[in-house]
């Protein structure tokens, strides 16, 4: 994997805005809608492109396809997990609540009054899809066509590197019920046996497998009567699972990207960093994109002060998020990386985001204007650390 040897490169956490007319068709697939197959792919294959070309553009050094093939976790599941099938809700879900479960009880007027606060809670309550036999890895067709398509936008740009992002067990069990495996731990570990195939066909592209898990932290919101000690028992279960299905790729090929739930919403009661991160760096990866930038979470840049990143090691820090619709200052991105360089080594840092920015700030210029700033930070960063 890349490093920062000579200057800080720049990346990003993975999900980018789709063009109107590819939102509406993706949309129509994902709901079971009438579309246009041919004219679906067509369309996500030159929206990659696009996306691709705009990321070189605006600074980005490492780069992925925008996710723009994949409409939301619960396709996700239904596209390439086979064994799945609708069931009632109380055979679906293990947690007790939502991604917002803890803050919820503390700020139940807050999650009442707007229902995309409340679906926060109620889509994983109400989840359907559940597995009801061993389940079995069906996303082969789907997988090659994101990599022929990656492939094809790469053509002619010239990159540092490219990743593709894939969905971690733990997160997975978020939105896939269980209604077959005799106990919870056998239930992640089919999940992570059947994935393994997806990250295992991402690094025999030539691409970095992205592992997306931010279920190792959102679950604390999910189990509100938890204490910590059961909790990081059920996390470092998350972790094995993962690791199970990463035990044949080169670590030096993965990065592990988690957070803490991209909602909008408090935040108050997220699970602190120092209470997990002992369990994120035994992920089987080389670099560890970690959310850091929003006002929940950028205090915890202090937690390297104790913790040594351990050697070889890749901290991506996100250094510009999607919690807000301001545009980082270049010199308060700068401030950031070197913070962290001056932690853990500069060769060690490469910038990124807190999470996806996607659909999650206000406007898709929005984006590429924080993917600006962030290149233009770690210019700035770069001459304060190499002079």
């Amino acid at each position: 994997m890349k490093r920062s040897t000579d200057r800080i490169l720049v990346t990003h956490a993975g999900s980018l805005p789709r063009p109107d007319d590819l939102r509406a068709m993706v949309a129509a697939r994902a709901s079971g809608q009438p579309y246009d197959a041919e004219a679906l792919g067509a369309r996500v294959r030159s929206a990659v492109a696009e996306t691709v070309r705009q990321q070189a553009a605006a600074g980005i050094d490492v780069v992925n396809d925008g996710e723009l093939s994949k409409s939301n976790f619960l396709f996700y599941v239904r596209e390439r997990l086979g064994g799945c099938a609708d069931q009632p809700p109380t055979m679906a879900s293990t947690a007790t609540a939502g991604i917002s479960g803890r803050d919820a009880r503390d700020f139940p007027e807050y999650f009442a009054e707007d229902s995309g606060r409340r679906q926060i809670g109620a889509q994983l309550a109400q989840k359907r899809v559940s597995a009801v036999e061993p389940l079995r890895y069906v996303g082969q067709a789907a997988i090659q066509i994101d990599i022929a398509n990656f492939k094809a936008a790469l053509a002619g740009l010239a990159v540092e590197e490219a990743f593709l992002p894939a969905v971690a067990p733990g997160s997975i069990e978020h939105w896939l019920g269980n209604a077959y495996y005799p106990t919870h731990e056998a239930f992640l570990f089919g999940i992570a046996e059947a994935m393994r195939e997806e990250y295992r066909a991402i690094v025999d592209a030539g691409f970095v497998l992205q592992i997306d898990d931010p279920g190792l932290a959102d679950s604390w919101q999910m189990h509100p009567d938890m204490g910590v000690p059961a909790y990081r028992k059920l996390a470092a279960l998350h972790v094995e699972a993962l690791n199970h299905a990463l035990r044949d790729i080169p670590p030096d090929r993965v990065r592990f990207h988690m957070c803490w739930g991209s909602y909008h919403g408090p935040h108050k009661h997220d699970i602190p960093l120092r209470v997990i991160v002992d369990l994120i760096l035994q992920v089987r990866a080389e670099a560890y994109s970690i959310e850091a930038s929003n006002a929940a979470h950028e205090h915890e840049w202090r937690v390297w002060e104790d913790v040594r990143l351990p050697e070889g090691k890749i901290l991506i820090p996100g250094v510009a998020g999607h919690a807000s619709d301001f545009v980082e200052h270049p010199e308060l991105v700068a401030e950031r990386l070197v913070r962290y360089a001056r932690l853990v080594g500069r060769e060690n840092v490469i910038a990124g985001t807190d999470c996806g920015l996607g659909e999650r700030v206000g406007h898709p210029s929005l984006v590429w204007a924080k993917f600006q700033a962030m290149a233009e930070g770690a210019r700035l960063a770069t001459k304060q650390l190499w002079g």
